[in-house]
């Protein structure tokens, strides 16, 4: 019996009302010390995300860890697309242990979490591991979070994979969000923020769109 192809998504595809976002410790102090991005890549990274999640409607958490003691503010490019919204300050390295983190998570109520955030192999492995163990369906967008070293970093995206957790990176998450040009209402959005935070790939929309009054929604 051969199988029959309909137009339909595959359900491990993320929407905007399918998941929460978790962005945990993106912090001077912490920043200080990644080395396995550059700095401005991973600010970029971090508000096309952030601006992603905000312009979806998409349920986030902001947490960060001994804010005023130690760590600093969390990145502007983030707090910027949440304005208004409370950090959820901790004391513990994994997220995932602060009961006011988890009572947030359990009154969002989404079984899908897409976590990112510094540093890789400990502020994400360890939210990330602990979800798993829970039952949650995880995602982690790589390129928003950083560690001390490259090698930090990819011990700790391998680790959580085998583990079950999905990689992809902020612009994957942005158009997978949007993925039909023909969605309207999201279209400028969508577009907007490729051209300001994505790279070469925004290069080339605002391209066409200056040279051909191009875009992507028509046929």
């Amino acid at each position: 019996m051969s199988i029959k192809a309909t137009p339909t998504p595959a359900k491990s595809l993320l929407e905007p009302g399918n998941h929460a976002l978790v962005l945990i410790d993106f912090q001077s102090q912490m920043a200080f010390a990644t080395k396995s991005i550059a700095p401005e890549l991973l600010r970029n990274n971090a508000a096309l995300l952030a601006n992603s999640a905000a312009g979806f409607d998409v349920p986030t958490i902001l947490t960060t860890v001994a804010e005023k003691s130690f760590s600093g503010p969390m990145f502007s490019e983030i707090t910027d697309a949440f304005p208004g919204q409370p950090m959820l300050d901790r004391t513990s390295m994994n997220t995932w242990e602060d009961p006011a983190v988890i009572a947030e998570v359990n009154r969002i109520g989404k079984d899908r979490l897409v976590f990112a955030g510094l540093w890789t192999s400990v502020c994400i492995v360890a939210p990330v591991l602990s979800a798993l163990d829970q039952g949650y369906e995880v995602y982690v967008i790589t390129d928003a979070s950083g560690d001390i070293s490259e090698e930090a970093h990819d011990r700790a995206v391998e680790r959580m994979v085998q583990a079950g957790a999905i990689p992809m990176t902020a612009l994957q998450y942005l158009l997978e969000l949007q993925r039909d040009w023909a969605r309207a209402a999201t279209y400028d959005l969508t577009t907007g923020i490729a051209r300001k935070w994505g790279g070469a790939y925004g290069l080339g929309i605002t391209y066409a769109r200056t040279m051909f009054d191009a875009s992507e929604g028509g046929h």
